[in-house]
């Protein structure tokens, strides 16, 4: 039984992490991001995408004026909107996407779901955060908005501890139990190695973002790295080959990711996709800069790390699947 302190520890960690307790947003007035987005295709893309090709993460950061961000976030980006997402899709020649609820919105989806209208039902797929006071008509809503999967943030919010995560994934598995869902989760490595059992018999796929975690100088040998592996290669897993700059700071090209990228397209191809991560928010925490200070996204070239997926997966048809098939199967596009 959890004493008043382990309830008070896992309350907060819940809440940083926006899986499954309210948070209002912050109607205190926020500081105005920077007028538009930088544009970040500076490198020609140097194949052509299939029809139908899919950017599974991304996230939109609209006019807080209008979509005020929450007051517990841990940072503030500039404004990123879905005009501008729409035109990074054409630059990359991608015909899909997938926007990713973040953080700095706690658990009001309002941002994430004027993108998913804006850009339409036959271009933009979602993925939500709930809380505890999210009801089943708010997900029927979301269904229809075009929502097909809610996201459990572990890393950002610092949770660490497998019996506090596994707690966390329960709760989210049972509010979203007999819908057409899945399960995204962005957690370190041990936590996936403690909880791969029980992420195994889960009734719904599980995603996990950003190389499961992978830190790309470890190597493919890294623990927790074959759990990630296993759960791929028997078909209860997706990955995102995404935010290869989370994995590894050999930035442009990061030659070090590229064997995380290998390995995991070798178990189970059927089990891939891909993200950009755009507009690439910086969550650091840095001496000097408070969470409402406007936080500089992270400068990456957008084309060229497209083009690294060419060198990551060389065969046409495995790359057809892991931008075309794959997130059409996941998101039901």
């Amino acid at each position: 039984m959890m004493n008043r302190r382990d309830g008070l520890t896992l309350a907060g960690a819940l809440a940083a992490a926006n899986a499954v307790l309210g948070s209002a947003p912050s109607r205190a007035a926020a500081p105005m991001p920077s007028a538009g987005a930088a544009p970040t295709v500076r490198t020609p893309v140097s194949f052509t995408p299939p029809a139908g090709a899919c950017d599974c993460h991304v996230h939109v950061f609209p006019d807080p004026a209008k979509f005020p961000f929450w007051g517990g976030r841990g940072y503030t980006p500039p404004i990123a909107t879905a005009d501008h997402l729409l035109a990074l899709q054409k630059a990359m020649g991608l015909d899909r996407v997938v926007i990713v609820q973040p953080s700095v919105y706690g658990t009001d989806n309002a941002a994430t779901l004027d993108g998913l209208r804006q850009l339409g039902p036959r271009r933009a797929r979602g993925v939500a955060v709930i809380g505890a006071d999210t009801t089943p008509q708010a997900l029927d809503a979301m269904h229809a908005a075009g929502i097909r999967g809610i996201r459990v943030n572990l890393e950002t919010g610092g949770i660490t501890d497998p019996a506090a995560a596994a707690r966390i994934l329960d709760d989210a598995v049972a509010r979203i139990q007999g819908r057409p869902w899945h399960l995204q989760v962005y957690a370190r490595l041990p936590v996936v190695a403690a909880l791969q059992e029980r992420l195994s018999a889960l009734p719904m796929p599980v995603v996990f973002d950003h190389f499961a975690g992978a830190q790309a100088a470890q190597g493919v040998d890294q623990p927790g790295f074959a759990a990630v592996l296993g759960l791929v290669r028997t078909g209860r897993a997706y990955v995102k080959i995404s935010g290869a700059y989370r994995a590894s700071d050999e930035a442009p090209d990061y030659p070090a990711v590229a064997p995380l990228a290998r390995a995991l397209v070798a178990a189970n191809p059927e089990r891939i996709v891909w993200g950009s991560d755009w507009p690439h928010p910086d969550s650091a925490v840095l001496a000097g800069r408070k969470p409402i200070d406007i936080a500089p996204p992270m400068p990456v070239d957008d084309g060229r790390v497209l083009n690294l997926l060419v060198d990551w997966v060389p065969d046409e048809a495995m790359r057809r699947a892991i931008l075309v098939d794959n997130p059409a199967r996941l998101y039901g596009f």
